[in-house]
């Protein structure tokens, strides 16, 4: 996935830069952008962070916004506009989150492929790995 700062359309992946790391979610409208958690969550309880709809403004708190433009593989997967903003209303007020293996990052991805996958997380493990000596 390729990431520019552009207007978001309706059902886009967007994200936002938190320090250092990315929070995800899924673009609706101005007003309503749904997502896993906020981006100041990763403090809150686990047990407390459920998927919700906020403002895009309450989703940027102050930062960037950029959009996700799929590259030729990605797109034969992607789900339509309609279908990931379905697939995420459907998901609002649950829990589960997970830094680990279900963050807002794998939110957005189960809504636009299918498929839950944090790009962050995989580099993570494969930084470990490496520093550990396994491959």
């Amino acid at each position: 996935m390729k990431w520019t700062e552009t207007t978001p359309c309706y059902g886009d992946i967007i994200r936002t830069k938190v320090s250092f790391y990315y929070h995800y979610g899924i673009f609706v409208n101005e007003q309503k952008v749904i997502q896993f958690g906020l981006p100041d969550d990763p403090g809150k309880p686990a047990d407390r962070i459920r998927v919700l709809s906020t403002d895009v403004y309450t989703f940027l708190q102050g930062g960037d916004l950029e959009v996700g433009k799929p590259d030729a593989q990605e797109k034969k997967r992607l789900r339509s506009p309609q279908e990931r903003v379905a697939q995420a209303e459907q998901k609002i007020g649950t829990g589960g989150y997970d830094i680990l293996h279900n963050n807002c990052e794998h939110f957005v991805n189960e809504c636009a492929f299918g498929e839950k996958s944090s790009s962050f997380m995989d580099g993570v493990r494969a930084s470990l790995r490496e520093k550990l000596g396994k491959k």
